[in-house]
């Protein structure tokens, strides 16, 4: 079988070529050039002895040999992503890398981690802080931690937390000349803006969109510095700069610790959560399952905690 099957690089950069419709894109999944793309997939079209793109002037096409072929590629690397998750269940490794969303590591996770070095002892956590789509085979990423909809095809997931907005602010901004005691008195403060593109594009409220919600008029929403991490904003609002619009489960440590206060009642439900993300097949690692089941009993303890307002 093996000597009737072509070179498993050229398969590989066919498939990617195939998925993006473009040899550069390609050459950056596999950090190689496209032309060494372009001279694979010529190799292989030699092979086979049939075209599989149509090389257009600025674009590219799939003949119908390469469209008929592509999904059975695809789910064959899958596969094969699988596999090597399996042989790695059973070999011991003290490092365990996790791909986590910038924002939710340093405000949620990293303050955590201490705690499952204790109850896990042996096994290191290596923090990758991305927010970008990582390949957990190609980046040698165990598990992931992200912010969306769930829409993870292929991979094991499991919804973390529910999440919901809420503005905080350092507690001096409730006292003093102009004291933030309703939304109709954000038109005296600063308004800090986070402009995160995994959360302002997947319907994430802005402060505009906030004050026609809680039915305030006069205030500009638009106003105010921009913070491309929400723990930005954070650290910002903590040091008594403005008031932020921020997630609730960014911040739950902030407000129990007296750092911030939510100083209205109104809070609104987004459609996004936390999940957690990885390999079928990792899950039944060891460490990966130790960790999962660590930061599942991790997050049923801080929801089980109240969101205070300033005046609860």
């Amino acid at each position: 079988m093996s000597s009737r099957l072509p070179p498993l690089n050229a398969l590989r950069a066919f498939e990617a070529a195939a998925r993006h419709l473009s040899f550069r894109r390609a050459a950056e999944e596999l950090f190689v050039t496209p032309a060494a793309i372009s001279h694979q997939i010529k190799g292989l079209e030699d092979y086979l002895g049939v075209p599989l793109f149509h090389r257009l002037n600025k674009s590219l096409l799939l003949t119908e040999a390469g469209q008929a072929a592509l999904p059975t590629l695809r789910e064959g690397f899958e596969r094969l992503a699988e596999a090597v998750e399996l042989m790695r269940a059973d070999s011991p490794s003290r490092f365990l890398t996790v791909s986590v969303a910038p924002s939710f590591a340093s405000k949620w996770l990293v303050p955590r981690l201490e705690r499952f070095r204790q109850s896990v002892p042996g096994i290191d956590i290596r923090i990758d802080a991305t927010s970008r789509c990582v390949d957990f085979i190609r980046d040698r990423v165990d598990l992931g931690i992200r912010y969306g909809a769930g829409d993870y095809p292929g991979l094991h997931s499991d919804c973390l937390r529910d999440d919901e907005i809420v503005p905080v602010c350092n507690p001096a901004l409730l006292t003093g000349g102009h004291p933030l005691q309703q939304p109709v008195d954000l038109r005296y403060h600063t308004l800090l803006h986070i402009d995160d593109p995994v959360i302002t594009g997947g319907g994430w409220p802005d402060w505009s969109m906030w004050l026609i919600s809680a039915g305030v008029d006069g205030v500009d929403g638009s106003r105010g510095p921009r913070f491309s991490q929400a723990s930005m904003a954070i650290q910002a609002a903590v040091e008594g700069h403005g008031v932020a619009l921020v997630g609730a489960v960014l911040v739950e440590d902030d407000l129990a610790a007296g750092r911030l206060v939510n100083p209205f009642c109104l809070r609104a439900p987004v459609k996004f959560c936390y999940y957690l993300v990885c390999p079928p097949a990792a899950v039944q690692r060891q460490a990966v399952a130790a960790f999962r089941e660590w930061l599942l009993a991790e997050v049923d303890a801080s929801a089980a905690a109240p969101l205070l307002a300033a005046d609860d």
